[in-house]
């Protein structure tokens, strides 16, 4: 046989296995992408936020919070100029009408709530009637323990973790799964507004829960309270000061009873309360602080704070 002929059929199969192989390098390469934009889809970060209500009253407080895993910076709008950079914290609306609350989370990542806000606050002592018991914090794949208080014949409990009704019953157990900042919401039939409790869940290494005992001078406690609450004023890191001074020198206690001196004026208020307020205050400069520990205990009954503010701003740091 002529050996032309060979070389053309040898030809013939060298681009039947090129041809071979450019398929499986293109059916490869299609997979790839496929894998890949599959997993940048899967891996796109959602904002994690809540707010406590979507209606409130005049005056009433909205309080907000983020767990967004991995934020670092965070702008609430309030859709009447006000803002806030805060991670958590309350705002109050000083006209009646609807709004959209904004949250843009690192620039880029956003979320919006309707928020009604209502002129009067007559109904909202209804509310009273109907509470719920249970604790203000727990750990991971512990189970929780919420009770109503109060008269209904339904009760709804959402944790605030699934998005939908999770118990049925005035009794409630959950698990949680995740750590974060939840607001757990209770549906009555009793035509009142919904109930809510606000519950911190942390990893079961968090130092969140450890009890600490101060352990110091009492001149080194007076300046380590001072400078941590002149820091949450100043705006730092929320709960890396508050939960800090709260299991450092209260036991975990966040009703511990603050007795304020504040330019000359004096009044009671909680320690969750107080600090909170703190937050919104601007120029605040805390002068003295001090504790007073219970009878044979580490732990503290009362907080004493001295403080002056610098100027008379608004009880909301904005910017416009």
């Amino acid at each position: 046989m002529p050996d032309n002929y060979n070389d053309g059929r040898q030809v013939d199969t060298n681009r039947q296995n090129y041809a071979l192989l450019y398929i499986i390098l293109g059916v490869l390469l299609i997979a790839g992408l496929i894998i890949l934009f599959k997993s940048s889809l899967f891996d796109k970060r959602s904002v994690n936020a809540h707010l406590l209500k979507d209606e409130v009253f005049l005056n009433e407080a909205l309080v907000y919070t983020d767990n967004t895993g991995g934020a670092k910076k965070w702008l609430w709008e309030f859709g009447n100029g006000d803002r806030s950079a805060q991670q958590n914290g309350s705002y109050r609306f000083k006209k009646a009408g609807s709004y959209i609350v904004r949250l843009t989370v690192d620039g880029d990542l956003q979320q919006q709530f309707p928020v009604n806000v209502k002129d009067t606050v007559a109904s909202a002592l209804q509310d009273t009637l109907l509470t719920i018991n249970g604790p203000t914090r727990g750990i991971v794949n512990e189970e929780v323990r919420l009770e109503a208080q109060g008269n209904a014949r339904i009760f709804e409990w959402s944790f605030g973790e699934t998005g939908r009704v999770d118990i049925k019953g005035p009794t409630a157990l959950y698990t949680y799964r995740n750590p974060g900042t939840y607001f757990v919401r209770l549906n009555t039939d009793n035509g009142k507004r919904p109930v809510y409790h606000r519950i911190l869940i942390t990893s079961p290494d968090s130092t969140i829960n450890q009890i600490i005992t101060p352990g110091e001078g009492e001149s080194q406690a007076v300046d380590d309270i001072r400078a941590h609450l002149q820091a949450i004023a100043s705006g730092a890191s929320f709960n890396t000061h508050y939960y800090y001074l709260v299991n450092r020198y209260f036991c975990g206690d966040e009703k511990v009873t603050v007795q304020l001196d504040a330019n000359g004026q004096s009044k009671q208020t909680d320690f969750y309360s107080y600090c909170m307020r703190l937050t919104f205050g601007g120029g605040i400069n805390i002068d003295e602080a001090q504790v007073t520990r219970k009878p044979k205990s580490d732990c503290s009954s009362l907080l004493t704070v001295k403080q002056h503010t610098t100027n008379t701003s608004s009880a909301i740091r904005t910017t416009r």
